[in-house]
């Protein structure tokens, strides 16, 4: 029913201060309705033809439903580690048990008038079948790089996702300079 929240609007989360540090704990509900800081994890999926995977949202999602996304992920729960979190997440949402633990990259705080979270971003490679959650997933499939750029202003994209990969294509370029 619309009037209801789903049932990961009672999830608990660390609520934290500029510099990553918690400062309390909120309903993620809450915690969105009152744009308390939060944390949360991004993972690039690639398989092993080093294809990104690439999904719609479900409509049910609390934060940008239907959107695209190049990243599998969400919110790090109360106590939970980023690590914890990015495992967690992936598993989840590729249906994937046995995934290796995903690299962690670096980290940003995303801040919009609307939202604000602290970010780590982390790369894995499934190798396995995925049956992603059709709780979360609405379609997906395996793109190179290459598609993925064609598709980005073709394609509603989750806004924390796009800045998450315009920072990692940045991160990228910044590695490889001389």
């Amino acid at each position: 029913m619309p009037d209801q929240e789903p049932p990961s609007a009672d999830e608990l989360l660390d609520i934290v201060d500029e510099r990553d540090r918690v400062v309390g704990q909120a309903r993620r509900a809450d915690a969105m309705a009152d744009r308390l800081r939060h944390r949360c994890v991004f993972v690039l999926v690639r398989d092993a033809r080093g294809r990104v995977f690439v999904h719609r949202r479900t409509p049910q999602k609390i934060v940008f439903p239907s959107h695209y996304d190049m990243f599998v992920g969400g919110v790090v729960g109360a106590g939970e580690s980023y690590d914890d979190a990015a495992l967690r997440e992936a598993r989840e949402e590729l249906g994937v048990t046995d995934l290796p633990m995903p690299e962690p990259l670096f980290s940003f705080l995303y801040e919009t008038p609307e939202h604000t979270w602290w970010s780590r971003v982390y790369q894995v490679r499934c190798e396995r079948p995925v049956a992603p959650q059709v709780e979360e997933i609405a379609w997906h499939a395996f793109l190179t790089e290459e598609e993925l750029t064609r598709r980005l202003p073709e394609w509603e994209w989750v806004p924390d996702g796009a800045e998450a990969y315009r920072r990692l294509l940045e991160w990228r370029r910044e590695r490889l300079a001389p």
